[in-house]
């Protein structure tokens, strides 16, 4: 099925491995063929990586767009998964839920519930912030919130 796609001046579009970056002007096109393709917002690179989580991410966008080299990203991914489940066992439904996408190649499906993981590393790290401000603002608080 054909895909119609409205690129936004100077936006950047990475199709089938071609990172393409749009001029002056909207431009409209369509894809008639069956191609991986990721908007500028959705785009990580490899420096961005900077969380275990948009590691995760990272390297599934190279398993959707380097289809040839899926068993060493399939390696790195399981090795990234295995490390953030011994340390966060929260996020083990989401986990499973991408490594199924995974097994069953739908890279992009994995992608979107990718960033569903990345929020919630968001949301956990700010929360360890807010505990730890909390802390420092009151030091006869402990790890649980009372006081001695």
């Amino acid at each position: 099925m054909p895909l119609k796609i409205t690129l936004k001046p100077r936006e950047v579009i990475l199709i089938g491995g071609a990172l393409l970056k749009n001029g002056d002007h909207l431009a409209q096109f369509t894809v008639e063929n069956e191609v991986p393709i990721l908007r500028q917002k959705d785009i990580l690179t490899e420096r961005a990586a900077d969380t275990i989580c948009k590691k995760i991410y990272y390297v599934v966008q190279l398993m959707y767009f380097e289809p040839s080299a899926v068993a060493t990203h399939h390696k790195t991914f399981w090795e990234l998964v295995r490390m953030l489940s011994a340390a966060v066992p929260s996020v083990l439904p989401l986990i499973n839920e991408i490594g199924e996408l995974i097994l069953e190649e739908h890279y992009y499906q994995a992608l979107k519930a990718t960033r569903r993981l990345i929020a919630y590393e968001d949301e956990l790290v700010l929360k360890a912030h807010e505990r730890s401000s909390d802390l420092q603002q009151d030091p006869e608080r402990d790890s649980v919130g009372t006081r001695h």
